[in-house]
Protein backbone atom coordinates (compact mmCIF):
# COMPACT_ATOMS: atom_id res chain seq x y z
CA UNK A 1 0.00 0.00 0.00
CA UNK A 2 1.48 3.32 -0.94
CA UNK A 3 1.57 6.82 0.48
CA UNK A 4 -0.85 9.77 -1.05
CA UNK A 5 0.31 13.64 -0.89
CA UNK A 6 -2.47 16.16 -0.90
CA UNK A 7 0.00 18.71 -2.50
CA UNK A 8 -0.90 22.57 -3.04
CA UNK A 9 -0.02 23.27 -6.36
CA UNK A 10 0.02 26.74 -5.48
CA UNK A 11 -1.72 29.80 -8.04
CA UNK A 12 -0.47 28.95 -11.60
CA UNK A 13 3.06 29.73 -12.12
CA UNK A 14 4.87 26.19 -11.97
CA UNK A 15 7.44 27.57 -10.09
CA UNK A 16 5.31 29.19 -7.02
CA UNK A 17 4.69 25.61 -5.75
CA UNK A 18 6.84 24.21 -2.17
CA UNK A 19 10.23 22.85 -2.90
CA UNK A 20 8.55 19.97 -0.96
CA UNK A 21 5.93 19.74 -3.67
CA UNK A 22 8.30 19.49 -6.55
CA UNK A 23 10.24 17.29 -4.99
CA UNK A 24 7.32 14.67 -4.42
CA UNK A 25 6.37 15.29 -7.61
CA UNK A 26 9.62 14.10 -8.83
CA UNK A 27 9.30 10.87 -7.17
CA UNK A 28 4.89 9.99 -7.57
CA UNK A 29 4.65 7.28 -9.89
CA UNK A 30 0.66 8.45 -10.38
CA UNK A 31 -0.60 12.02 -10.37
CA UNK A 32 -3.99 13.11 -10.27
CA UNK A 33 -4.45 16.68 -10.60
CA UNK A 34 -7.05 19.40 -11.04
CA UNK A 35 -8.34 21.26 -14.31
CA UNK A 36 -6.71 24.47 -13.01
CA UNK A 37 -3.04 23.08 -12.85
CA UNK A 38 -0.67 24.71 -15.14
CA UNK A 39 0.89 22.16 -17.69
CA UNK A 40 4.70 23.31 -17.02
CA UNK A 41 3.59 21.76 -13.25
CA UNK A 42 3.20 18.09 -14.52
CA UNK A 43 6.48 18.56 -15.76
CA UNK A 44 8.15 18.02 -12.59
CA UNK A 45 6.60 14.86 -12.46
CA UNK A 46 8.37 13.19 -15.98
CA UNK A 47 7.71 9.10 -15.01
CA UNK A 48 3.86 9.57 -13.27
CA UNK A 49 1.11 8.33 -14.84
CA UNK A 50 -1.07 11.69 -15.14
CA UNK A 51 -4.79 11.70 -14.71
CA UNK A 52 -6.97 14.85 -14.87
CA UNK A 53 -9.89 14.63 -12.22
CA UNK A 54 -10.22 18.47 -11.51
CA UNK A 55 -13.44 21.01 -11.55
CA UNK A 56 -14.58 23.44 -13.88
CA UNK A 57 -17.32 25.57 -13.40
CA UNK A 58 -20.05 25.02 -15.56
CA UNK A 59 -18.38 22.36 -17.57
CA UNK A 60 -18.55 18.44 -17.30
CA UNK A 61 -16.49 17.67 -14.07
CA UNK A 62 -15.65 14.53 -12.73
CA UNK A 63 -17.44 13.35 -8.98
CA UNK A 64 -16.03 13.96 -5.99
CA UNK A 65 -16.89 10.57 -5.15
CA UNK A 66 -15.29 9.10 -7.71
CA UNK A 67 -11.96 11.52 -7.22
CA UNK A 68 -11.87 9.83 -3.90
CA UNK A 69 -12.16 6.33 -5.20
CA UNK A 70 -9.37 7.25 -8.29
CA UNK A 71 -7.04 8.10 -5.10
CA UNK A 72 -7.27 5.01 -3.18
CA UNK A 73 -7.19 3.07 -5.91
CA UNK A 74 -3.75 4.50 -7.24
CA UNK A 75 -3.07 4.01 -3.64
CA UNK A 76 -3.56 0.45 -3.84
CA UNK A 77 -1.40 -0.12 -6.82
CA UNK A 78 1.94 2.13 -6.66
CA UNK A 79 3.96 3.64 -3.68
CA UNK A 80 3.69 7.31 -4.34
CA UNK A 81 0.55 8.85 -5.47
CA UNK A 82 -0.05 12.37 -5.28
CA UNK A 83 -3.06 14.31 -5.51
CA UNK A 84 -2.02 18.15 -6.76
CA UNK A 85 -4.50 20.64 -6.31
CA UNK A 86 -4.94 24.27 -7.33
CA UNK A 87 -3.41 26.71 -4.84
CA UNK A 88 -3.89 25.26 -1.11
CA UNK A 89 -5.81 21.86 -0.60
CA UNK A 90 -7.23 22.92 2.54
CA UNK A 91 -9.16 26.21 1.45
CA UNK A 92 -12.23 25.34 -1.24
CA UNK A 93 -10.50 22.09 -2.44
CA UNK A 94 -12.32 19.49 -1.05
CA UNK A 95 -9.84 17.85 0.77
CA UNK A 96 -11.54 17.05 3.49
CA UNK A 97 -13.52 14.58 1.82
CA UNK A 98 -10.21 12.77 0.28
CA UNK A 99 -9.17 12.88 3.48
CA UNK A 100 -11.98 11.15 5.02
CA UNK A 101 -11.74 8.34 2.13
CA UNK A 102 -8.26 7.91 2.60
CA UNK A 103 -8.80 6.95 6.07
CA UNK A 104 -11.67 4.91 6.11
CA UNK A 105 -9.10 2.71 3.47
CA UNK A 106 -6.19 3.06 6.11
CA UNK A 107 -4.16 4.85 3.72
CA UNK A 108 -1.74 6.81 4.93
CA UNK A 109 -1.47 10.49 3.68
CA UNK A 110 0.23 13.79 3.90
CA UNK A 111 -1.09 17.52 3.21
CA UNK A 112 1.24 19.71 1.47
CA UNK A 113 0.58 23.20 1.70
CA UNK A 114 0.54 25.39 -1.13
CA UNK A 115 0.27 29.63 -1.76
CA UNK A 116 -3.48 30.11 -2.47
CA UNK A 117 -4.80 32.89 -4.73
CA UNK A 118 -5.86 35.46 -2.21
CA UNK A 119 -2.38 36.12 -1.17
CA UNK A 120 -0.59 35.36 -4.66
CA UNK A 121 -3.27 38.45 -6.13
CA UNK A 122 -2.02 40.54 -3.31
CA UNK A 123 1.32 40.30 -4.51
CA UNK A 124 0.43 40.23 -8.37
CA UNK A 125 -1.32 44.10 -6.83
CA UNK A 126 0.87 45.11 -4.74
CA UNK A 127 -1.87 45.45 -1.96
CA UNK A 128 -1.35 44.07 1.38
CA UNK A 129 -5.06 42.01 2.65
CA UNK A 130 -3.81 43.88 6.02
CA UNK A 131 -3.26 48.00 5.75
CA UNK A 132 -2.93 49.65 9.45
CA UNK A 133 -5.60 51.92 10.45
CA UNK A 134 -7.73 50.64 7.27
CA UNK A 135 -8.00 46.50 7.31
CA UNK A 136 -7.29 44.40 10.42
CA UNK A 137 -9.27 41.46 8.93
CA UNK A 138 -9.50 39.56 6.24
CA UNK A 139 -12.38 37.02 5.32
CA UNK A 140 -11.93 34.38 2.27
CA UNK A 141 -15.33 33.07 0.68
CA UNK A 142 -17.27 31.56 -1.81
CA UNK A 143 -20.75 33.21 -2.95
CA UNK A 144 -24.17 31.53 -1.65
CA UNK A 145 -26.79 31.91 -4.00
CA UNK A 146 -29.30 30.40 -1.55
CA UNK A 147 -31.88 33.23 -1.25
CA UNK A 148 -32.44 33.58 2.65
CA UNK A 149 -28.36 33.40 3.34
CA UNK A 150 -27.00 35.65 5.90
CA UNK A 151 -23.27 35.11 4.83
CA UNK A 152 -23.20 38.17 2.94
CA UNK A 153 -23.89 40.14 5.52
CA UNK A 154 -21.86 38.22 7.93
CA UNK A 155 -18.73 38.42 5.49
CA UNK A 156 -19.24 42.33 4.71
CA UNK A 157 -18.20 42.88 8.12
CA UNK A 158 -14.50 41.77 7.39
CA UNK A 159 -12.09 45.18 6.31
CA UNK A 160 -11.07 43.14 3.03
CA UNK A 161 -13.38 40.27 1.29
CA UNK A 162 -11.81 37.90 -0.82
CA UNK A 163 -14.48 35.72 -3.15
CA UNK A 164 -13.29 32.84 -4.68
CA UNK A 165 -15.03 31.06 -7.68
CA UNK A 166 -17.32 34.61 -7.93
CA UNK A 167 -16.94 35.21 -11.63
CA UNK A 168 -20.41 34.53 -12.47
CA UNK A 169 -21.95 35.93 -9.70
CA UNK A 170 -20.18 39.12 -9.55
CA UNK A 171 -22.93 42.01 -9.81
CA UNK A 172 -24.85 39.64 -7.64
CA UNK A 173 -22.13 40.12 -4.95
CA UNK A 174 -21.78 43.78 -4.85
CA UNK A 175 -25.32 44.50 -4.99
CA UNK A 176 -25.47 42.36 -1.94
CA UNK A 177 -22.59 43.84 -0.07
CA UNK A 178 -24.38 47.51 -1.16
CA UNK A 179 -27.64 46.05 0.53
CA UNK A 180 -25.44 45.16 3.86
CA UNK A 181 -24.40 48.63 4.28
CA UNK A 182 -21.02 48.55 2.16
CA UNK A 183 -20.63 51.58 0.28
CA UNK A 184 -20.64 51.64 -3.31
CA UNK A 185 -17.32 53.83 -3.73
CA UNK A 186 -15.53 50.80 -2.24
CA UNK A 187 -12.71 49.51 -4.07
CA UNK A 188 -12.90 46.54 -5.76
CA UNK A 189 -9.82 44.33 -8.10
CA UNK A 190 -10.62 41.69 -9.97
CA UNK A 191 -6.95 39.07 -10.88
CA UNK A 192 -7.55 36.72 -13.52
CA UNK A 193 -5.51 33.63 -14.09
CA UNK A 194 -2.91 35.34 -11.39
CA UNK A 195 0.65 34.23 -12.04
CA UNK A 196 0.34 32.97 -15.22
CA UNK A 197 0.85 34.65 -18.57
CA UNK A 198 -2.55 34.99 -19.18
CA UNK A 199 -2.34 37.14 -15.82
CA UNK A 200 -5.18 40.26 -16.26
CA UNK A 201 -6.53 42.83 -13.31
CA UNK A 202 -9.23 44.93 -13.31
CA UNK A 203 -9.63 48.03 -10.88
CA UNK A 204 -13.62 49.16 -10.84
CA UNK A 205 -15.95 50.08 -7.76
CA UNK A 206 -19.08 48.14 -5.88
CA UNK A 207 -20.96 49.84 -7.48
CA UNK A 208 -19.53 49.31 -10.71
CA UNK A 209 -19.81 45.81 -10.71
CA UNK A 210 -23.19 45.92 -9.18
CA UNK A 211 -24.14 47.18 -12.53
CA UNK A 212 -22.38 44.21 -14.40
CA UNK A 213 -19.22 46.41 -15.81
CA UNK A 214 -16.52 43.91 -14.70
CA UNK A 215 -18.97 41.27 -17.08
CA UNK A 216 -18.02 42.47 -19.95
CA UNK A 217 -14.52 41.94 -19.08
CA UNK A 218 -13.74 38.27 -17.53
CA UNK A 219 -13.23 36.02 -19.51
CA UNK A 220 -15.50 32.80 -18.41
CA UNK A 221 -12.39 30.24 -19.24
CA UNK A 222 -9.95 31.41 -16.75
CA UNK A 223 -10.42 31.52 -13.20
CA UNK A 224 -10.75 34.56 -11.50
CA UNK A 225 -11.15 36.65 -7.61
CA UNK A 226 -12.99 39.49 -6.58
CA UNK A 227 -11.04 41.51 -4.12
CA UNK A 228 -12.93 44.19 -2.06
CA UNK A 229 -12.08 46.68 0.83
CA UNK A 230 -10.11 50.03 1.23
CA UNK A 231 -6.71 48.30 1.21
CA UNK A 232 -7.05 47.97 -2.18
CA UNK A 233 -7.56 51.16 -3.70
CA UNK A 234 -5.11 52.86 -5.82
CA UNK A 235 -2.18 54.39 -3.75
CA UNK A 236 -1.57 57.83 -4.15
CA UNK A 237 1.48 58.97 -6.73
CA UNK A 238 4.82 58.75 -4.10
CA UNK A 239 7.41 61.64 -5.72
CA UNK A 240 11.30 60.05 -5.39
CA UNK A 241 13.61 61.69 -3.40
CA UNK A 242 16.37 63.39 -4.83
CA UNK A 243 19.81 62.99 -3.31
CA UNK A 244 22.50 65.17 -4.62
CA UNK A 245 25.59 63.35 -4.28
CA UNK A 246 29.24 65.17 -3.58
CA UNK A 247 27.30 68.71 -2.25
CA UNK A 248 26.97 70.30 1.08
CA UNK A 249 24.05 72.46 1.87
CA UNK A 250 25.31 76.34 1.97
CA UNK A 251 26.24 77.20 5.38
Amino acid sequence: MGKVYLIGAGPGAADLITVRGMRLLEQADVVLHDALVEPAMLDYAPNAKKIAVGKRCGQRSTAQHFINKQIVDAALEHGVVVRLKGGDPMLFGRADEEMRALEAAGIEFEVVPGITAALASAATLKRSLTLRGVARSVALATHSRAADSDEIREQAQADSLVFYMGRDSAPDIAQQLIDAGRPGSTPVAIVEACSTPRERTLTLTLARMALGEAQEWLDASQPSLLMIGEAFRERAAVKPKVHLKGMQAAA
